[in-house]
């Protein structure tokens, strides 16, 4: 069992029981102006006349926690979100973004060579520097893949304005972040989200994507699956070439709206076509909506990955290492994402928007699965 996993996993439980009672109210909280200050800086290095325990990390801002990731985890990794989980295999309710708990997950390899080719957790998404709830940044890459966005600077604040602002879930619009770290050239995306609180997400109940994603993701990630930034592979096609920001085409369209898992691929109805696992984008949608895709829907990002991390390697949505969901978690021992459709013999969800056998999906000729 690997020793800095598992201290780790000690550190993230510890820290997430310490701030059960301790994270406060976030109605207004970060609405800049009326903002509570006190909620995540300190006057000089006292609170209410105590002296405050600031990690050594010499972050500026005098922040009361070791790092920004840190403070932004002290409200939200176990309420108002959920986003930090205490044990990676009994995770929060999922509503949306994902989770961090599976960055400390040993493996998340679930293919037929799992035992001995591990893929640790933290290739599962983005990669806080959160030192005080056992987050680090990661290990195996420097930059964003696609982008020049520095790991070791990777954090919440990377994504979201901690001072608030009236975009989707706080995220930054176009313009200097993190004090001119980096710079947004696109806005920020337009979507809904669910409450932060209460039930999680279902087909019924979802964030709702409008426009706009893949072109926020891009600021740190470029056009990650054009060709131009990953040459084709002899013999096996392109392993990222996947359309991203693109309208759905008619056929695929049909395929998603039809496709009511592979127990029953064809026996759907747009009305109730829709899947949380498997989102678009279109300008008419809601959090509610149950309908599927119409003529300006769109695929993104965040239509495979999610935001935060899973328990599959690249946030991906589901596990693309093995041929069926039910084998998500076999080999490796890792968290198991549910499979939306009942049922032992349901496949990949590439197959919503896919037949079988189209390349690019998993099982199918030429297929490169993510590593």
């Amino acid at each position: 069992m690997n020793g800095r996993q598992n201290s780790r996993k000690d550190l993230v439980a510890l820290a997430v029981v310490a701030i059960l009672g301790a994270a406060q109210p976030v109605l207004g909280f970060h609405d800049g102006g009326v903002a509570r200050c006190s909620g995540c800086h300190v006057m000089h290095d006292t609170s209410q006349g105590l002296v405050v325990a600031v990690g050594p990390s010499g972050e500026p801002g005098l922040l009361v926690g070791e790092t920004a990731s840190d403070v932004c985890l002290q409200c939200h990794a176990s309420q108002y979100g959920e986003v930090l989980g205490a044990n990676p295999l009994l995770p929060p309710v999922e509503r949306g973004g994902g989770n961090f708990i599976f960055l400390v997950e040993e493996n998340l390899n679930d293919a037929v060579d799992g035992a001995t080719n591990v893929i640790p957790g933290e290739t599962g998404g983005h990669n806080l520097v959160a030192p005080g709830h056992g987050l680090a940044a990661d290990a195996r890459l420097s930059f964003s893949p696609g982008g020049s966005f520095p790991a070791a600077e990777m954090g919440c604040t990377s994504c979201h304005d901690p001072h608030g602002n009236a975009n989707f879930r706080h995220l930054y619009g176009a313009g200097p972040v993190q004090g001119g770290l980096a710079f947004f050239s696109s806005p920020a995306p337009d979507a809904e989200g669910i409450a932060l609180g209460g039930a999680g997400e279902s087909d019924g109940r979802h964030t709702a994507y409008r426009r706009g994603m893949s072109d926020w993701c891009g600021n740190c990630h470029g056009r990650y699956h054009d060709d131009v930034l990953t040459p084709a592979v002899p013999g096996g096609g392109d392993p990222l070439e996947h359309p991203s920001d693109e309208v759905l085409g008619l056929e695929t369209r049909d395929r998603y709206n039809a496709y009511n898992g592979d127990d029953d691929p064809a026996g759907g109805t747009v009305a109730t076509a829709y899947l949380a696992a498997v989102p678009f984008e279109d300008p008419a949608s809601t959090t509610s909506t149950t309908f599927g895709a119409g003529g300006g829907s769109r695929v993104m990002c965040l239509t495979c990955h999610r935001a935060h991390a899973t328990s599959s390697p690249a946030a991906l949505r589901w596990d693309f290492r093995v041929s069926l969901l039910a084998a998500d978690g076999l080999v490796s021992g890792s968290y198991a994402i549910p499979s939306p459709y009942a049922g032992t013999s349901q496949g990949t969800l590439c197959a919503k928007c896919h037949a079988a056998g189209a390349a690019g999906v998993a099982g199918a000729p030429g297929s490169a699965l993510p590593r």
